[in-house]
């Protein structure tokens, strides 16, 4: 098992929590419904309404257990809560420039909210580890799949305040 601490903000806690309560509590029983309904007519090895639930059935149990081990395992960092806002740690919105001065933001995540279309990096990926601990003006070298790249740290900036209904501790 993965030795890392698993940390992840407010936000993305609510979200796996959002989606793991829509699994547990909405889909799930109507899904159980529908096989229970589909088993009482007749014949299993050729009804499809059963086979094709009992097969979503078992995705939606893999996912549950899947989200509840990541949920226990979630260290929530707010942001928010950054005392050195200087340098680019967990949750930082970063600006960088390249060699060609391209201009890029990402926002340092937990790895289980990365999207990095939205600009949203996890926190191991090999550019979240080469801006950890920068400030504005250093210059750092990343592997990329595209090759290596040079970024100088342009801007970072973090949130004012989290909403207070987010301030949640993980296993509580």
């Amino acid at each position: 098992m993965d030795q890392r601490p698993n940390y992840i903000t407010p936000a993305g806690f609510a979200a796996l929590r959002a989606e793991y309560d829509q699994l547990f509590g909405i889909e799930r029983p109507a899904l159980v419904e529908t096989i229970s309904w589909a088993a009482g007519n007749g014949d299993r090895s050729e009804n499809g309404d059963y086979i094709y639930g009992r097969k979503r059935l078992r995705e939606i149990d893999r996912r549950l257990g899947w989200l509840s081990k990541r949920m226990k395992a979630a260290r929530v960092v707010d942001p928010a809560d950054q005392p050195d806002r200087t340098r680019a740690w967990f949750g930082a919105t970063v600006t960088i420039a390249d060699e060609d001065d391209a201009r890029r933001t990402v926002t340092l995540v937990g790895d289980d909210e990365a999207e990095a279309g939205a600009g949203r990096i996890g926190w191991n990926a090999p550019l979240a580890h080469a801006l950890r601990g920068s400030a504005v003006g250093d210059l750092r070298r990343v592997a990329l799949p595209a090759g290596e790249r040079e970024y100088e740290i342009v801007a970072i900036a973090y949130p004012i305040t989290s909403a207070p209904n987010n301030r949640r501790q993980a296993g509580s």
